[in-house]
């Protein structure tokens, strides 16, 4: 039986439902908004978090009464009822992307909920052992780009690695810099962003760059075009994909056949979704890091129990809160981290 026809059976008893705003400074320089739904019953409560960034959808999200969810539910069964529910009613979400995102806040609080009401974990029900969670740390270099905030953090921590993400304005002296680190595990060319505000267009120059100064790591979401495939099919398996990956059917129309791809369990929308191209991964040799998007709450914990369970050893960027939050003092948490031994719900 396969991970996701296990969850599919699970019953969940849901008496009411409620949500929590969360919002936060970041060490992007941009504040962050998050919406909680909490799915009430039986004397518990399960969390799962809307990631969606634009503000507005979650302004427009406020002030609507709780979705009607209420009764006695499997998994499965839940989420063939949201099929025909407008998660957003009042105002259509100015990304596409929002729509999964909302509906992964559902269904990731229904999990949590149910496995509570059975005073169980993620990883007992499945019957996986959770691993140490090896963690990088995501940052962005600054404007104009120095390794300043790279090196700050290994001066606390020497044994820290890095998810980067490279753009042409990059100068000589921070790749070789970074390269002496020996601490870049990924690098995220966000070439397959449009419309957003880390769009960077497909460079070729950039692109062997990057491939020469880091032979090792994996690279992330590089554009093809004329220009670049010639550069990128030769490095078929250290190639990873996100941004554009929510199913299998993603995965399969993809240019090329990958090596990583980066599980984020929010861009899935269902938790069918999810499980479905977590074993479509393994089944197809396709090595999987965990993914993040400025989680503020229970979102986080999900995507570093996902993590303990199916992808531990990877360079996962999963990094606790205190590594995004500009307020934060050291000492910062270790990699990995350890799993928790009393964890309940979907936590671990």
């Amino acid at each position: 039986m396969s991970a996701y026809e296990r969850i599919a059976d699970l019953s969940v008893t849901i008496e009411s439902v409620a949500r929590r705003r969360h919002t936060a400074d970041t060490t992007s320089d941009f504040e962050r908004t998050t919406t909680e739904f909490r799915l009430s019953g039986d004397g518990v409560v399960g969390r799962g978090e809307d990631v969606t960034y634009e503000t507005a959808d979650h302004d427009a999200l406020a002030g609507t009464d709780p979705i009607d969810i209420e009764g006695e539910w499997t998994i499965a069964e839940l989420s063939a009822a949201l099929d025909d529910i407008d998660l957003f009613a009042t105002k259509s979400p100015e990304q596409a992307a929002s729509r999964n995102y909302r509906r992964w806040a559902v269904e990731s609080a229904a999990l949590d909920l149910g496995l509570r009401q059975t005073e169980t974990s993620l990883g007992e029900f499945l019957g996986i052992e959770p691993e140490p969670i090896r963690f990088v740390v995501s940052t962005r270099l600054g404007d104009p780009p120095t390794t300043d905030r790279v090196m700050s953090l290994l001066d606390r921590n020497g044994n820290l690695e890095f998810k980067l993400d490279p753009t042409p304005d990059w100068p000589e002296e921070v790749f070789v810099e970074l390269r002496e680190t020996d601490a870049v595990r990924v690098l995220d060319l966000k070439g397959w962003y449009e419309g957003t505000d880390v769009d960077v267009e497909a460079d070729p120059e950039l692109y062997r760059d990057v491939l020469a100064a880091f032979p090792a790591a994996v690279v992330e979401d590089a554009a093809f075009t004329s220009e670049t495939t010639p550069i990128l099919e030769p490095q078929a398996d250290r190639l990873a994909f996100d941004y554009p990956i929510d199913g299998v059917e993603a995965i399969e129309s993809l240019p090329v056949d990958p090596g990583w791809c980066n599980v984020k369990p929010s861009r899935f929308g269902t938790l069918e979704s999810l499980f479905e191209t977590i074993a479509y991964c393994r089944e197809n040799g396709i090595d999987m890091y965990g993914g993040g998007q400025f989680e503020l709450a229970s979102g986080r914990t999900a995507i570093q129990t996902l993590a303990a369970l199916f992808y531990p050893d990877a360079p996962n960027d999963v990094a606790p809160g205190a590594f995004n939050d500009p307020n934060a003092s050291p000492p910062y948490p270790r990699s990995p981290l350890a799993p928790d031994d009393d964890a309940v719900g979907f936590e671990v």
